[in-house]
């Protein structure tokens, strides 16, 4: 063997042996890159992208024990609790079109017996077990299709007063315009099982003849806020009971709490107020410190009784006074107590007579 001959059989040989080795080594796998949470300040507080996405997502509710308290509250007894929870689900995305919102409400409420009233807001009836929608609607640019709470769900801040009838969430469109400190809207609402006529929040028993049909409303609102003064005005029309009603609010931060005073007129019993012909309003929220807050409130009601064309008639008035408390325990832990008296002119036979209603309520939001 010539010497050109043993060089190529070890090169031939040390070329194999490195082939050998390379094909026995264990190359360690890429890891997957990690995709953290972002959050999201674009549209304030609490929102973080959903990962994979640029849509924000924020995720609230609370959880509500609440005791009524008042004659026949369930049955015979005169207390009667329940237990709420509310899930809301809170999305928003800038598009060509502007932000673009989806909010999603989940509220289900428990209670031993028969359904829950709560005083003083109009919700009467709720079954007492099972989740129901609250709210569910898409908003941009102003315009706002759903079902949601109206404008006359945005009463005064105590628990006294009472400025609309039946619940206050519909089907509905409505666009808002806002321009600075101003704004106003304009909204179409159904108001299927919003029956004028099937008995108020004061409690007293109507003549009117309710109808059933799957009724239509409109609404339309104006108002401001400037500085320590906010008000607006409601108008509304059942088209169904031919009748409407008018209501304004007006609120002003006054020493060391906001007074409010408010005022609503109907031409005739409506699926938005029918409590009586005309009524007035006033609190003073006066902040005690951070914690606690005292809200003592009056109200007074004209012309009580509807006939059967739904109009107002007779001259028997109400009035209600009363004093709500709110005091926050820790972060996001708060309590809440509402004591009301209420005056109805004529006897009991036909839903007159003083009554004391309230409750206790412990809430933990998130």
């Amino acid at each position: 063997m010539n010497f050109r001959a043993v060089v190529l059989s070890s090169v031939a040989a040390l070329s194999f042996g490195s082939a050998s080795y390379a094909a026995d080594a264990i190359v360690a796998a890429e890891p997957e890159p990690m995709e953290y949470v972002r959050v999201c300040d674009a549209f304030g507080a609490g929102f973080f992208y959903i990962p994979g996405s640029e849509t924000c997502l924020k995720i609230g509710g609370y959880v509500r024990f609440q005791t009524d308290v008042g004659r026949n509250q369930s049955g015979t007894s005169d207390w009667d609790s329940f237990t709420r929870a509310q899930l809301e689900l809170d999305t928003r995305s800038d598009t060509e079109l502007g932000a673009v919102r989806g909010f999603i409400g989940l509220r289900g409420n428990a209670d031993n017996g028969g359904g829950v009233s709560v005083q003083g807001v109009g919700i009467t009836n709720v079954s007492n077990r099972g989740v129901n929608v609250d709210q569910a609607f898409i908003e941009v640019a102003g315009l706002k299709a759903g079902f949601f709470y109206s404008w006359w769900d945005d009463d005064l801040s105590g628990e006294t007063d009472i400025l609309s009838s039946h619940t206050t969430q519909y089907n509905a469109v409505r666009y808002t315009y806002t321009a600075g400190a101003f704004y106003a809207g304009i909204a179409a609402e159904e108001l299927e099982g919003q029956l004028a006529g099937s008995g108020n929040n004061l409690g007293i028993t109507s003549f009117y003849a309710a109808k059933a049909d799957n009724n239509v409303g409109v609404s339309g609102t104006i108002g401001f806020a400037m500085g320590p003064v906010t008000a607006n005005v409601i108008g509304s029309y059942d088209t169904d009971a031919e009748n409407g009603a008018v209501r304004g609010i007006a609120s002003a931060k006054i020493g060391p709490g906001t007074a409010s005073i408010a005022g609503v007129w109907a031409s005739g019993a409506n699926a938005y107020y029918e409590e009586s012909e005309w009524t007035v309003a006033a609190e003073y929220a006066l902040a005690v410190n951070d914690k606690l807050s005292i809200t003592p409130g009056f109200q007074y009601f004209g012309t009580v009784d509807v006939n059967s064309s739904g109009d107002f008639t007779g001259s028997r008035d109400a009035w209600r006074a009363g004093v709500t408390l709110d005091y926050k325990l820790a972060e996001n832990l708060t309590t809440k107590i509402a004591a009301n008296y209420q005056d109805i002119d004529g006897s009991s036979a036909n839903g007159g007579g003083d009554t004391w209603t309230g409750f206790f309520r412990l809430q933990r939001g998130f």
